[in-house]
């Protein structure tokens, strides 16, 4: 009867001897997080060079700016993409002006510009 009092006893003593230390244990390296490329943005710079060309080509002498954001925010990202790959974007650039959102933002661009917004 005294064996299972003594193993018990031992199996307590010998449980004490695995305490780990959190502090003495080295935290887990943390490495900072890597830059990823967004490919929106690169399409989305592209696009706006082709449509500043268009808009200038269509608007001589006018700051066309403000009319290529509203060509910009009314686009979806495969427009933008076909746009900044396409050697004449010309008929995508008016399909995205025809819209009726993309035309209230350009008159408001406008009247902005003329300082009667």
């Amino acid at each position: 009867m005294r064996l299972p009092l003594i193993l018990t006893a031992a199996a307590l003593a010998l449980s004490g001897c695995v305490y780990q230390n959190p502090a003495a244990i080295p935290p887990a390296a943390t490495l900072p997080p890597v830059a990823v490329p967004n490919p929106d943005a690169a399409v989305r710079s592209s696009a706006r060079v082709v449509v500043n060309r268009e808009m200038a080509r269509r608007l001589p002498g006018a700051n066309v700016a403000p009319y290529t954001d509203c060509v910009l925010q009314n686009a979806t990202t495969a427009e933008l993409a076909d746009i900044s790959q396409s050697a004449n974007a010309s008929g995508a650039v008016a399909a995205i002006v025809g819209r009726p959102a993309t035309t209230q933002c350009i008159a408001g661009a406008a009247a902005a510009a003329r300082g009667t917004a």
